[in-house]
């Protein structure tokens, strides 16, 4: 049911999808009281119900005469879609795969996607990692879309959200700005990444080398430097503990890090050349270019590589043997957010 809702509502206006679960008997709550449901409410620009609609939904029309939030579980989720409603849809199904997988229930959550927000972080992406135009976007175009992430932002809490996450890996660029004095918790997911790489134990590949982590994005992303920002930062408390173990046992053979990241020219006779067949809809030349950017990046020693882009992503084959070195980024931010949702439900009950 999930995935029909989601998919008759991906071509709608801005939308807000609503899971949630009966919470209690009474009826103090016209939310609370309807079944569990998978419901697309629609608003206007301004993230209101409009009033002059009329419907015969019975849930759509007590919210649009209710101030209080959608949601009120102490686990809500609020999620905020960016660069498309696949790469959305997607992590949904990770959420609910995931949780089926560790026997919980799914949280309650609260999806926004707004087509306007899409478009925007796609032109912005498109205009990074093309051959044709790789000019530098305005700031006006960041301050357009920061404040769009912000209302957006503002919404969900205002929905019942107690952690927002964005499911998009260009929006992380603003992470900072979007949340900030936001008294609802938020993810990052280039941290969610990077802390499962720092519990994994990894150890370097050659003896006396560095620890190699390997990142793969669009342009526009590997510019915005996240990923190799709370890598470093994880890694470097990392290194830190490593050292005091081994000073500890007097061991003088103390091991460094490193970010490894496509260099100028794979960048732009492999990865952008791939994005470019991608847009074309040319999924062979765009696979073969990927699996050369993948080998040159594993040849220099790295662990593993983050995919910090879905449609590179999905480009492979789920049985192709690269990805087994590569680590999507949205299974971590999946994983977080099903282990604070678990969290926030027993310190609420």
């Amino acid at each position: 049911m999930l995935d029909r809702s989601l998919q008759m509502s991906l071509n709608c206006p801005p939308y807000l999808l609503v899971r949630q679960r009966t919470l209690c008997h009474k009826r103090l709550n016209p939310v609370r009281s309807m079944p569990p449901s998978s419901v697309i409410l629609h608003t206007d620009e301004s993230g209101q119900f409009p009033e002059s609609r009329k419907t015969c939904n019975p849930l759509i029309a007590s919210l649009s005469s209710y101030d209080g939030p959608l949601l009120s579980a102490p686990n809500t989720v609020g999620i905020l879609g960016g660069l498309s409603v696949d790469s959305t849809l997607n992590f949904l199904r990770k959420l609910v795969h995931l949780s089926k997988e560790n026997e919980a229930k799914c949280m309650p959550f609260v999806v926004c996607s707004d087509p306007v927000l899409n478009r925007e972080l796609s032109s912005l992406e498109m205009s990074s990692s093309s051959l044709c135009s790789r000019n530098e976007p305005s700031q006006s175009d960041h301050t357009r879309i920061v404040e769009n992430l912000r209302s957006k932002r503002v919404f969900l809490k205002k929905s019942g959200a107690h952690c927002i996450v964005m499911p998009c890996h260009i929006s992380h660029s603003w992470h900072d700005e979007v949340f900030k004095g936001c008294s609802v918790h938020s993810l990052h997911m280039a941290e969610c990444v990077a802390r499962e790489l720092k519990e994994a134990g990894l150890k370097p590949l050659e003896a006396g080398s560095p620890l190699r982590i390997g990142v793969l994005a669009t342009d526009a992303t590997l510019k915005a430097g996240f990923y190799q920002e709370k890598l470093q930062i994880e890694l470097f408390i990392l290194l830190l503990y490593t050292s005091w173990k081994k000073c500890r046992q007097s061991s003088p053979n103390l091991m460094g890090f490193e970010v490894v990241m496509p260099d100028k020219a794979t960048m732009e006779h492999a990865v952008i050349p791939a994005i470019d067949a991608l847009n074309r809809k040319d999924m062979e030349g765009a696979r073969n270019l990927l699996r050369i950017v993948l080998q040159v990046l594993l040849v220099r020693a790295v662990n593993t590589v983050i995919i910090a882009s879905d449609d590179m992503r999905d480009v492979l084959p789920r049985d192709d043997p690269l990805l087994k070195k590569c680590i999507d980024p949205m299974d971590a931010l999946a994983r977080s957010t099903i282990k604070w949702a678990q969290q926030a439900a027993d310190e609420g009950t």
